[in-house]
C-alpha cells in the first residue's frame, strides 16, 4: 500500500520517530489509526447515547409529559454554561 503525505505529515511522522518512542514510520501511522478507529468507536457511541435520550423525549413528549418552552430561561442556562466554559461539543 502506498499512501501519499504531505510534507508536514511527513515531518511530523519524523519527529515521532525522531523522540524515540516509535521505532519507525510504519509505527507512528499504525499508531495513529488505532487511535482514529478509537475516536471513531467513543463518538458512535455519543451519537447513540444522544439518539436514546432524544428518544425519550419524544416518548415523553408522546406522552404529554411536557413543560411550556421557557425560551429565556434556558438561553440563560446556555449562556451561564458557555461562560462557566461547559460548552460541551
Amino acid at each position: 500500500m502506498n499512501v501519499s503525505l504531505t510534507p508536514e505529515l511527513e515531518q511530523l511522522i519524523h519527529k515521532k520517530v525522531d523522540t524515540g518512542l516509535y521505532l519507525s514510520a510504519s509505527e507512528v501511522v499504525r499508531e495513529a489509526l488505532r487511535l482514529l478507529d478509537e475516536r471513531d468507536k467513543l463518538q458512535a457511541m455519543k451519537f447513540e447515547e444522544l439518539r436514546k435520550e432524544i428518544q425519550i423525549g419524544v416518548d415523553q413528549a408522546d406522552r404529554g409529559d411536557v413543560a411550556p418552552l421557557d425560551v429565556q430561561g434556558t438561553l440563560a442556562k446556555v449562556r451561564t454554561r458557555r461562560k462557566n466554559g461547559a460548552g460541551g461539543a
